[in-house]
């Protein structure tokens, strides 16, 4: 918040600071912000946030300890009004700095395209190249393009602390600091500055959280933004992209250039389908779902094929149309004379007066009225070929230039989105399923107690019942609640699908998957409800429409994946509903309670087991594998990198097929600012490229390395394990010192999603949902799920051989050689550098019981030492982000303006804790608790 910046013209071209416009932006938002902040508050609050800035500033990154000690008297004497002020402003402050830093990745990379720079990593770009360099034919590349599928999956989870209005208001300000990189008067700066100064006011004046809990719809229309934003112009880009880019690295003849558009990218979403702990989500809220998505892209649609009747003004005079467009143009209901030559324009009313029809029928009201009326579209695939009829008219008649501005982008939209814009997944766990069955069992009188039989015997009887052409369900007889909702809800899905396109549903995910029998259980669930149709031909399977896809997320889960998996698919029925899948078949991988279970190092072991295993029992199968990772923000959560991460996958594991979730906060800091939404899109598709396509190294060489790697690794694991649980589930009192040194309760009050923070309404650890468990490390700066146990699991791993030297050597080389462990530590590394202990033991102050609070705070410690030491006996490298300069500047800049957020957290969670125990609560000092969580979960980036 600096009280005096000029802004210059700024010129593209590299210099010698590369960093120096991203710090004048800093500055300049930075000094609006103190503007706004005098302005609203007065200029004696204005001078308490400045002083706390400077402080906090020497104390970071001056190492002034005196600074340290100032700050912390100057934050203790704070009002409680005054106190407010300084969390919003520090927690703008952050949101500001991420607006600043996207619009510097992205001027980076302009300056890169510019200087005609080699393609980076991380694009489709260099990976085309990798690929051909390494003699990879354009056949083989066309080939995974045809099969491939790519898919992010956007979630809802109660970390996505961001509402829709301050993005919004963030969206105008990125793009107000991004134009002021192109040559401007002094008049036209001024008014920018003056601008984004207008949109700074808005946020100050804007709730930044959530006074009333956050409902299915609210999160349903949150990730719809982001569709507006980035994904319904972005992703059609890219489908252009890297067409061109492919072309170019491996040209063909005109003659065998198909026309088919495979469609490799395609979004997912679980927002109003994951019925998994949350009592909210039904067959209502899917249905709802499924209508604000269609009108979503509706309404994107109708805006296109106007703007496209103003652009395709051509006369017949002049050019002519084929036979498609003129009968298109007949049917329409447009019959002015100012347009009888105008056959586009015709054609793209009648389209116009049909996607208004269509998008009437499904709820969704029409701005722009149309000309007249017309009959609906049956389904995407009639608006696809009307466009499709257009540009093949244009190509035909010397207009082929007229059709990449808009309507390429928009058939290829069309294509990519159809009218359900997203497949939505189902989710359920599978004690849900087991109750619901053993109640249509009993009640039909063929079983009295099924959930108390062994294995063999549930799945004896299932796969009767699924032989036997009757349903089990009667409309005659009363059933619980939880039956006729999950009923009601498999029924919703066949009605969507019917509405919508298949597309629209057509996964339903298990989540605790630990039997042959879960599976069982959904097919029959579907065969109740019309999803599972029987085939009238002998030995058929039927026809299934939903594929069952298991989620294996517990340490002991992911042990037995390969075994389950391998005994599913012996089964004959399953066999032959496979080989209607495409001889593919999905499963699921849990990051997140897998890392609350077993721990960071155990449970990214556990994970590439899972997965080797998986490959392998496929293989044997003839069964093609894709595997859909559940990952979340943080480091602990499976988060990291996206490109490395799929980079890191175990040989065969990803074969131009992967799934995965964007969960919390990283939805906004991907997808929030279009290119770099775009870019993010790209890394997943380069990523899976050079996974499926990069020439295996030499074999034998190779295994016995790898071979020699994974042994290592199991030692690892299985010492960090012991570790993890000893602190996490067999300390005594752990429990007590968790909830009472992070803010795990007052997350749980905020209004940031519809689902519990807990399973049960218990203290247990294991009750917990993992994401809040991580969520409240990362705001009390220990991120401990990101890297516990791993300190230890070195050291006693060298006391072990007689060669300590020579197995230093082999970390080195595990670094060095392996994808996986480089990426494991690498993710590692980034989270040591975002923990603090100073800040840590001012959390842990808020534990009573002494004794307690210094055993185990003691113990953290150690461990982090010990962290941190074989982290830098294994890198070389001392300083943490050694590799990674930019986010090191990045994170240090950022401490500076934490410190403060953190403390006063402390202060303020002190003060609502003592009052809850007096039977009175403060909502000022609660909402000052929330506006922190915000700024902090802001300031470090990926802690969702």
């Amino acid at each position: 918040m600096a009280k005096q910046l000029k802004t210059p013209p700024r010129a593209l071209t590299p210099s010698a600071n590369k960093d120096a416009p991203l710090k004048e932006d800093i500055r300049l938002l930075g000094r609006l912000l103190g503007d706004v902040l005098r302005d609203q508050q007065g200029d004696a609050v204005f001078e308490i946030v400045e002083t706390i800035r400077q402080t906090a500033v020497r104390f970071r990154r001056e190492s002034d300890a005196q600074a340290g000690t100032d700050l912390n008297k100057l934050l203790k004497k704070l009002t409680r009004e005054q106190t407010i002020s300084v969390v919003r402003a520090f927690s703008y402050f952050s949101h500001l700095a991420n607006i600043a830093e996207d619009q510097h990745h992205n001027r980076r990379r302009r300056a890169h395209l510019l200087a005609g720079s080699h393609a980076q990593e991380g694009s489709v770009a260099y990976a085309l190249e990798k690929l051909h360099d390494a003699g990879v034919s354009g056949a083989t590349v066309r080939k995974f393009f045809k099969d491939a599928l790519i898919s992010p999956v956007l979630t809802a989870h109660p970390t996505e602390v961001q509402r829709k209005s301050i993005l919004d208001a963030e969206h105008e300000i990125a793009s107000l600091l991004a134009a002021r990189d192109l040559p401007m008067t002094a008049k036209e700066r001024a008014e920018n500055t003056e601008r984004i100064h207008s949109r700074v006011t808005t946020l100050w004046q804007t709730r930044m959280v959530r006074y009333t809990k956050l409902t299915v719809e609210d999160e349903i229309n949150n990730a719809l933004s982001y569709y507006r934003m980035t994904f319904l112009r972005e992703l059609p880009a890219l489908y252009e992209d890297i067409e061109s880019e492919i072309a170019e690295r491996f040209p063909q003849r005109a003659s065998s250039v198909s026309r088919e558009q495979p469609l490799y990218v395609q979004m997912g979403s679980w927002i109003g389908g994951d019925r998994d702990g949350n009592p909210n989500v039904n067959g209502d809220t899917m249905r709802l779902a499924l209508a604000r998505q269609s009108t979503t892209i509706l309404e994107f649609y109708l805006e296109e094929v106007h703007a496209l009747g103003a652009e395709l003004s051509i006369s017949t005079f002049l050019a002519g149309v084929s036979p498609e467009v003129q009968a298109l143009a007949d049917k329409s209901p447009d019959t002015s004379e100012h347009r009888t030559d105008e056959q586009y324009r015709r054609a793209l009313i009648g389209m116009y007066a049909r996607l208004a029809a269509t998008a009437r029928a499904q709820g969704a009201s029409v701005l722009r009225k149309e000309i007249g009326s017309a009959p609906a579209y049956d389904n995407a695939a009639e608006f696809s070929q009307d466009l499709q009829a257009l540009a093949d008219s244009l190509r035909a008649r010397h207009g082929a230039v007229l059709i990449k501005p808009r309507l390429a982008s928009l058939l290829r939209a069309a294509e990519i989105f159809g009218f359900h814009l997203a497949s939505l997944d189902m989710r359920q766990s599978s004690d849900v399923h087991e109750r619901v069955l053993s109640e249509l069992f009993k009640c039909a009188q063929v079983e009295s107690s099924y959930a108390t039989l062994p294995e063999e015997k549930k799945v004896a009887l299932l796969l009767s019942e699924l032989d036997i052409p009757r349903l089990l369900y009667s409309p005659y007889i009363d059933y619980s609640d939880e039956t006729n909702s999950e009923l009601s809800t498999l029924r919703a899905a066949s009605d969507i699908r019917k509405r919508y396109g298949a597309r629209a549903i057509r996964n339903y995910i298990i989540s605790h998957t630990e039997t042959v029998s879960d599976m069982l259980e959904v097919l029959l669930l579907q065969r109740e409800t019309g999803l599972l149709r029987p085939d009238t031909e002998k030995n058929s399977a039927g026809e299934l429409e939903l594929m069952v896809i298991p989620l294996f997320e517990t340490i002991p889960d992911l042990r037995l994946a390969a075994t389950i998996m391998e005994q599913v698919m012996a089964i004959p029925l399953i066999r032959k509903l496979i080989a209607k899948q495409g001889h593919l078949q999905e499963v699921m991988l849990g990051y997140s309670d897998s890392n609350k279970d077993g721990g960071f190092l155990t449970s990214n072991w556990e994970l590439y087991k899972a997965e080797t295993q998986l490959v392998e029992v496929f293989n044997s199968a003839g069964v093609k594998l894709r595997l859909f990772h559940g990952r979340g923000g943080t480091v602990g959560r499976g988060g990291g990198p996206s490109y490395e991460a799929i980079l890191a996958q175990p040989p065969g594991t990803v074969n131009g097929q992967i799934r995965l979730t964007e969960q919390g906060e990283i939805i906004a800091s991907k997808f929030s600012n279009p290119e770099i939404g775009r870019r993010n899109l790209a890394l997943l598709v380069a990523a899976t490229l050079e996974a499926s396509l990069t020439p295996p190294p030499s074999e034998s060489r190779h295994a016995k390395k790898l071979a020699e790697f994974e042994n290592v690794m199991g030692e690892l694991s299985e010492l960090a394990y012991k570790a993890y649980r000893n602190l996490v589930y067999e300390t005594p009192g752990f429990t007590d010192y968790f909830f009472s040194a992070t803010p795990i309760a007052e997350i749980a009050e905020l209004n940031i999603g519809s689902r519990p923070a807990s399973r049960k309404a218990t203290r247990r650890i294991e009750d917990l949902r993992a994401i809040p468990w991580g969520f409240s490390w990362g705001q009390c700066r220990l991120l401990l799920p990101g890297w516990y146990g791993f300190g230890s699991a070195i050291e006693q791993w060298l006391e072990q051989g007689d060669n300590k030297a020579k197995r230093v050597a082999t970390l080195r080389a595990m670094l060095k050689e392996w994808p996986f462990f480089a990426t494991l530590l690498s993710n590692m590394d980034m989270v040591l550098s975002k923990t603090d202990l100073a800040v840590a033991s001012r959390y842990s102050e808020m534990v009573s019981d002494k004794k307690l609070r210094n055993s185990i705070f003691k113990r953290i410690v150690t461990e982090h030492e010990l962290t941190s030491a074989s982290l830098t006996l294994i890198t070389g490298k001392k300083e943490r982000l050694a590799n990674n300069p930019l986010l090191a500047r990045s994170i240090k800049n950022r401490f500076a303006y934490l410190d403060p957020l953190n403390h006063l957290q402390v202060e303020l969670i002190k003060r609502h804790r003592a009052t809850m125990n007096g039977g009175d609560v403060d909502d000022r000092v609660r909402r000052g608790i929330h506006l922190s969580i915000n700024g902090i979960a802001a300031g470090l980036r990926n802690t969702g």
